[in-house]
């Protein structure tokens, strides 16, 4: 299916063309490939052999080229260290997490003529002290000095390493909530060894990791105003930002540095946010929460996914480029950090643009939208994961159109299967059109997000098996893709970790 150039100017110039919501149906005509691949089916009918008389075989499929099997119980979260991306760490719900070397696989054994069991990759430090599950696990940016995990425990824990990321020591532990659901690092360099986090009860916090004694984890910022359960969250690419969504249906843009404050660039409603919306605004609301959050790459709006497929457009400002990053002034984190991040001058003004409009209304599925990832420029497009199994590719440029939607992106014989993770490769250039997918089905794909190659397979350029499927108490629950796309390690429901080769051509 052949899909338009993508090479066009940045979405913000189409987004500024339109002052009103959009709605799903004038959000795009969708293109509908008829290229299905045929489902297995059962050939035998009601008279056939009986199966309990037949001696049936399992075959189990395994792709993967190595595998981190010291986990006793679902591994629920990953990350990459941004430097060494052969370093993994890992957390699971047996409340310990792992440090690996996704390099260090053993070599293969002598052939004996019999079958062998693979040995599997060695950890290099376990991540002990929580009390319940870990659900959430990141390294700090830009050099990965620290791993953090969060848990259902409410406690954050970290621990410093050395740069290739080898060797690590317990560092420092927080609690001040009951439960925490997520956890992110900050992308941008300007603001390094900055996290932030969402809980049960709805609170945001935000820590600043330092070496200093005494002063380790140091919350910068706690937000209150999601009144359920905050549910996911998502940086600004520049750091400046932070986006965060909650059961309650709420969309809250956090102006942690200051930054916002100091262009007056605020939400008329709130001190803290630069935009605030609820499910007060009938064009806005979500009925039963909102699940997932992305923030673009042009920073210029943020996209939020809740039930029955909805998903909404909200614009976002435009802050000035300040000295070196830093804040120039205002109520937020930097004022509180103190130092020459208080010195910034302006380069410019900010400017307001349609922040905390309403740019569209799309329908991405018809389950909960669990997951988002927009690629990288020049490329424009944004894709949505559906609980129902479904992909939907929408580009930003045009209108947010449909270019394709991918009905049973994962299932397995029975029934589709919910599509966990969609993430695009993070490089410009060649491969920035792929787009990575797991589900609960326990299979890792690929697909080519331009269309017109194989269009039987819907874009389908490779696909991965090892994981028990979800009807087996399996399936995949994350994954990591860093470096250059070629080595995709997941984390599984059925407590192991896979090593995938995943050649881009």
């Amino acid at each position: 299916m052949a899909i338009p150039n993508l090479n066009t100017p940045h979405e913000d110039e189409d987004i500024h063309r339109e002052d009103e919501m959009l709605d799903a149906e004038e959000a795009g005509e969708e293109i509908i490939d008829d290229g299905d691949m045929p489902m297995d089916s059962d050939d035998e009918g009601e008279d056939g052999p009986d199966r309990d008389d037949m001696q049936m075989e399992i075959q189990l499929q395994n792709d993967s080229a190595a595998h981190f099997d010291k986990h006793t119980d679902s591994i629920f979260c990953i990350a990459q260290h941004p430097v060494n991306p052969n370093i993994v760490a890992t957390g699971g719900g047996d409340e310990v997490g792992f440090v690996f070397d996704t390099n260090s696989a053993p070599a293969p054994a002598q052939p004996t003529g019999q079958p062998q069991e693979r040995e599997g990759l060695n950890s290099l430090f376990k991540l002990e002290g929580h009390t319940d599950s870990i659900n959430a696990i990141a390294f700090t940016e830009p050099k990965g000095q620290f791993v953090v995990t969060a848990g259902l425990d409410g406690k954050v824990r970290t621990w410093q390493g050395v740069p290739d990321g080898t060797k690590w020591k317990f560092l420092a532990e927080a609690q001040e909530v009951e439960e925490i659901n997520w956890l992110v690092a900050n992308p941008s360099p300007n603001h390094p060894n900055v996290i932030a986090l969402g809980a049960n009860d709805g609170s945001v916090w935000v820590y600043q990791i330092s070496t200093e004694k005494g002063n380790e984890l140091q919350v910068l910022q706690a937000y209150y105003l999601h009144t359920e359960t905050c549910t996911a969250g998502s940086w600004s690419p520049d750091g400046k930002l932070l986006a965060t969504v909650s059961e309650d249906s709420s969309l809250y843009v956090w102006d942690v540095f200051g930054e916002a404050a100091a262009q007056n660039l605020m939400s008329s409603t709130n001190s803290q946010a630069v935009v605030g919306l609820t499910g007060v605004d009938e064009r806005f609301r979500v009925e039963g929460g909102l699940f997932s959050v992305a923030i673009a790459p042009t920073g210029t709006f943020v996209v939020v996914g809740g039930p029955e497929g909805n998903v909404r457009i909200i614009g976002l400002p435009r802050l000035a480029i300040t000295s070196e990053g830093a804040s120039s002034g205002g109520q937020g984190a930097s004022a509180k950090a103190g130092g020459a991040k208080q010195a910034g001058a302006k380069a410019g003004a900010g400017s307001a643009g349609q922040t905390g409009q309403i740019l569209a209304s799309l329908q991405a599925g018809t389950d909960n939208v669990e997951t988002l990832s927009f690629s990288a420029p020049p490329l424009t497009l944004l894709a949505a994961g559906n609980v129902d199994g479904s992909i939907t590719l929408f580009d930003t440029a045009h209108r947010f159109a449909i270019r394709r939607r991918i009905e049973d992106a994962h299932a397995d014989e029975e029934a589709p299967q919910a599509v966990v993770k969609v993430e695009f490769l993070k490089k410009e250039g060649a491969g920035a059109w792929l787009l990575t997918s797991a589900g609960y089905d326990g299979v890792l794909r690929r697909w080519d997000a331009r269309g017109g190659t194989a269009a039987a397979a819907k874009g389908l350029v490779g696909e991965w098996k090892g994981h028990r499927g979800g009807g087996e108490g399996g399936g995949i629950m994350g994954f990591v893709q860093g470096g250059d796309g070629s080595k995709v390690i997941t984390a599984g429901d059925d407590g192991v970790s896979l090593v995938f080769s995943t050649p881009l051509a």
